[in-house]
């Protein structure tokens, strides 16, 4: 029986909405993935850093700026035991610099995805899927890499149709 996993990194803390900041008690990809979750019923799975970022906006983009130009892989706080039993991934992220945190890519690299879909799941404040889906490929071979969703992040919570239609048009439904 197919089985779906909703792999999800997310940051709360001070954030950017549409020009301002504020701060969330829960950033919004892990809003779109509670979302996802509850249509769904998958299993998910929080890939956390473990040593986070700044919790204050602008230093937190210049830490990830600085782990994307020289490609660090920082260590998460854990990782699934395996992810053989799913054949489809819903990876979800925050565009960080034109592609996904450098979290995710540890996390991917961790795992062999050969045959396995991966649907890729981007929130933004405007600078959509970047180059995360062929980042995703690249980083991922073997797998079949569905075309992406990219939810603008300050409107997280009212995204469920969106996000309704996306996993019907992939079979998720």
């Amino acid at each position: 029986m197919a089985k779906t996993l909703i792999a999800f990194f997310s940051r709360a803390d001070e954030n950017y909405f549409g020009g301002a900041m504020r701060y969330v008690k829960v950033g919004n990809t892990e809003i779109v993935a509670n979302i996802m979750k509850d249509l769904t019923g998958a299993d998910t799975f929080k890939i956390e850093m473990k040593d986070p970022y700044s919790p204050v906006y602008m230093t937190c983009i210049d830490e990830a700026k600085e782990d994307l130009r020289t490609g660090a892989r920082p260590e998460l706080v854990s990782m699934p035991e395996s992810i053989d039993e799913y054949d489809t991934m819903v990876l979800a992220y925050p565009n960080y610099w034109g592609t996904m945190p450098m979290a995710v890519f540890t996390f991917l690299e961790h795992f062999d995805f050969s045959g396995k879909a991966i649907l890729p799941l981007c929130t933004n404040e405007g600078s959509g899927m970047g180059s995360s889906e062929r980042d995703i490929r690249r980083t991922c071979p073997g797998a079949e890499v569905k075309k992406g969703l990219a939810i603008t992040g300050s409107a997280a919570a009212n995204s469920k149709s969106s996000v309704e239609r996306w996993l019907s048009a992939n079979g998720l439904l």
